[in-house]
């Protein structure tokens, strides 16, 4: 079991992905901003976050980067899950510090694949 910072703003998507993600045996808490999510990840140091992108104030692209290089939170990966599919968004993804970036919406299996992959399972 993983303590999961999910990082979603559409209340709708949040419940789903919560639901998903209890059931697989994770621990999961959400956050509806990037800053509200920057915020619990430095007070609750999960295993691993699932960051939006498309985010009000700050998008899921800056928050990664935020997170990737702050000394205290640069070991927790981030998993971007989003609608935006195109390849220069996932490049970009992975080059502000996540670890793996999958579409939304992701098969199950895929997801606790790769969140197994991602936290050492």
């Amino acid at each position: 079991m993983a303590r999961i910072l999910l990082i979603e703003d559409s209340p709708t998507e949040a419940a789903v992905m919560a639901q998903l993600l209890e059931r697989n045996g994770h621990q999961v808490s959400t956050s509806g901003s990037a800053e509200d999510g920057i915020a619990s990840c430095k007070r609750d140091m999960p295993d691993l976050v699932l960051m939006d992108v498309v985010l009000p104030g700050m998008n899921g692209f800056q928050a990664t980067r935020a997170l990737s290089r702050d000394a205290d939170t640069s070991h927790i990966p981030v998993l971007i899950v989003s609608t935006k599919s195109l390849d220069t968004d996932r490049v970009w993804g992975l080059r502000q510090g996540a670890r793996d970036y999958i579409v939304k919406p992701p098969r199950e299996q895929d997801l606790i694949a790769r969140i197994n992959a991602l936290i050492g399972h």
